[in-house]
C-alpha cells in the first residue's frame, strides 16, 4: 500500500511537472509581427536553383555574376524578402541552391528572382512552389548575424 501511494504521488508530481513544461509561451505581439497563423506558420515561396543553360560564360563573367548573386541575396535578406538562402553540396540533380522567399505568391517570387544577375544570365534556372512553414523562419537572419564572425 505504501509503495502504491508513493507511486501515485510520483506520477502526480511528474504530471504536474510535465504540464508546466508544456504550458503555452504564446507571444501574441510577436506572432502578429511575423504574420503567423494560429499554428505559428505562414506561407512562403520555396525556390530551387538549378544549373542553367549558360555554358559559355567566361570565368571572369561567372565571378562577376556570382558577386552580383551574393550582393542580391544580401539585399533581399535585409529587405526581409528572403528568409533563407544557401548552396547545395555536390549532387546528381544539378541542384545548386535554395531560396525561401517571404512572399505569398509565385508572381512576387518571380519578380524577386528576376533581380538575381546569375538567374538573368541563365547561370541558374529556378523552380518556384508555395511552401508552408514556421513564421519564426523570418528571425533567422537576426540569429545568423550574431553567430557570423565576418
Amino acid at each position: 500500500m505504501k509503495n502504491s501511494i508513493l507511486l501515485i504521488a510520483f506520477f502526480c508530481i511528474a504530471a504536474i511537472g510535465f504540464s508546466q513544461e508544456t504550458e503555452s509561451k504564446y507571444d501574441e505581439k510577436l506572432a502578429k509581427s511575423l504574420n503567423a497563423d494560429e499554428r505559428g506558420m505562414k506561407q512562403y515561396v520555396f525556390c530551387i536553383l538549378k544549373t542553367g543553360s549558360n555554358t559559355t560564360a567566361t570565368a571572369e563573367e561567372k565571378n562577376n555574376l556570382f558577386k552580383g548573386h551574393m550582393d542580391n541575396i544580401t539585399k533581399l535578406a535585409k529587405e526581409g524578402k528572403l528568409v533563407l538562402a544557401g548552396p547545395f553540396m555536390k549532387n546528381d540533380r544539378n541542384y545548386r541552391g535554395i531560396y525561401i522567399f517571404n512572399v505569398a505568391t509565385i508572381e512576387e517570387a518571380q519578380a524577386l528572382v528576376a533581380t538575381d544577375p546569375a538567374v538573368k544570365a541563365n547561370i541558374f534556372e529556378v523552380e518556384l512552389t508555395p511552401w508552408y512553414g514556421t513564421a519564426a523562419l523570418q528571425e533567422t537572419l537576426k540569429i545568423h548575424e550574431k553567430i557570423t564572425k565576418k
